[in-house]
């Protein structure tokens, strides 16, 4: 039976001027995760991460943590959703500036309004072709985990919560209902810590979720979730 471990990438810098960038406590959640999945003997096939520098830089940290000399694979389907800008669409946004509570309210409002699907127009990636991106990279990694391979994978928050919902929202036909992943997928993106470790295992009946948002390598100022 493969696995694939879906990762979360460390902290960003929230209120910096460039955002995509670890911070200090990022680049030291990395380190800890690689500590603690190589601790386990994990060695992975093949390393994955999407095209942000967070998740290059996540990679980075990972790696020289763990001892791995596996080179990093870019996979851009992995990216995050544009946050910014699906926060930006939202009719009822705060003039002024906001802090990380005031954020966390506005972002939640303005995802529910974007995953509900009935604004599509105003998105340049509505959430159903950011869903069907991110499904097709779980299936490439998926087919790469094969049997008894380990695939590692650095993303972000919104396309793990996206795997998460599809794995366990499916339809008769073996398909997701799309209905029940949107609402899914607003509980899961809410609660993913930084660099926890998601778990899917892929076997002769396909991809079944096996863990959620593992995060034992972190305590005290190392867990964080923005």
């Amino acid at each position: 039976m493969g696995v694939v471990l879906l990762v979360r990438h460390g902290q960003a810098s929230f209120g910096a001027e460039d955002y995509d960038v670890l911070s200090e406590t990022g680049w030291e959640q990395a380190r800890l995760l690689g500590r603690h999945l190589a601790a386990a003997g994990v060695r992975p096939d093949a390393v994955v991460r999407g095209g942000m520098r967070r998740h290059r830089e996540t990679a980075e940290g990972l790696l020289e943590g763990a001892g791995w000399t596996t080179p990093p694979e870019e996979d851009t389907d992995w990216d995050e959703f544009d946050h910014l800008g699906v926060v930006a669409a939202y009719p009822d946004l705060p003039t002024h500036e906001l802090d990380r509570r005031e954020f966390q309210h506005v972002f939640e409002l303005a995802t529910a309004r974007w995953t509900s699907g009935e604004h599509d127009a105003d998105y340049p990636e509505p959430f159903g072709g950011f869903s069907g991106r991110v499904g097709a990279a779980l299936a490439r990694a998926q087919e790469r985990a094969g049997s008894g391979r380990t695939v590692v994978v650095i993303s972000s928050g919104g396309p793990i919560a996206a795997c998460c919902g599809a794995l366990v929202a499916p339809e008769p036909t073996g398909e997701p209902d799309p209905a029940l992943t949107w609402a899914l997928w607003g509980r899961f993106n809410t609660v993913v810590v930084n660099t926890s470790v998601t778990r899917v295992v892929v076997g002769s009946t396909g991809a079944r979720l096996l863990t959620f948002n593992e995060h034992a390598h972190l305590a005290g100022d190392t867990l964080t979730y923005r």
